[in-house]
């Protein structure tokens, strides 16, 4: 699970298209990137988006921000930073089963 996580960081920080708050949101550019990169990208209840990982549609469930405080430690967080326009990925932090178990 940790390398899905580096891919996905990877992914953002070294995007095929810039972030740019005026034309696009946080949410929309994470998803275009992630797809581009090849990654199946779905709905999520109670997230901004969800990953879905092999035949048994497994999920890594993803949230974004501009505002980094207080985040929910159960969710992986994509978070733009404005003032120094760097996008980055903060990794759940609560011990979760592998992808294959969820």
């Amino acid at each position: 699970m940790i390398q899905v996580y580096q891919v996905v960081a990877e992914t953002i920080t070294k995007p095929p298209i810039p972030h740019e708050p005026a034309r696009q949101s946080l949410k929309a550019w994470a998803m275009y990137c992630l797809r581009d990169r090849g990654f199946k990208v779905v709905y999520a209840q109670n997230a901004d988006f969800a990953i879905e990982q092999g035949r048994s549609g497994s999920k890594l469930y993803f949230k974004v921000t501009d505002n980094p405080v207080d985040l929910d430690p159960k969710f992986a967080w994509i978070i733009w930073d404005s003032q120094s326009k760097i996008v980055s990925l903060s990794p759940p932090e609560v011990d979760l089963p592998s992808i294959e178990t969820i």
